[in-house]
């Protein structure tokens, strides 16, 4: 797991290998990862944003931008998480993903960034 505290903002990444929904001999590997938003201010954030970094090991680069998480525009509260869970596809048996969310302070409506830490999402047969 790799975590990270960004603008008060506490962000922790799990990633698990998907051997069901991948097909390694067509070159698609399929990863879900975990992401966990601590709030750690005194005030309510919202998440309305996110904008993500994708490097496959083959040299591809890709970025997505889209609203919120999931389908969602997450409020948290001060102390208080949300968790989520999202996947990614590969071409290659490594990959890494970073990036950043755009929140807002419920109190003066600013917007802020709250970094992502990079992860990396390997197949566990290349860590042998």
């Amino acid at each position: 797991m790799v975590s990270k505290i960004s603008a008060g903002i506490q962000i922790s990444v799990e990633t698990f290998y998907q051997p069901d929904y991948s097909n390694p001999l067509t070159h698609e590997f399929m990863f879900a990862y975990r992401i966990t938003i601590e709030n750690l201010n005194d005030f309510t954030v919202q998440l309305l944003n996110r904008h993500w970094f994708i490097f496959d090991s083959n040299g591809e680069n890709r970025e997505v931008d889209g609203e919120g998480v999931v389908g969602v525009q997450p409020v948290i509260l001060p102390g208080e998480s949300y968790q989520y869970v999202s996947g990614c596809n590969f071409k290659t048996e490594v990959g890494k993903m970073s990036g950043y969310y755009t929140m807002e302070n419920q109190n003066t409506k600013t917007h802020f960034t709250v970094n992502i830490p990079a992860f990396e999402m390997i197949v566990p047969a290349k860590l042998n």
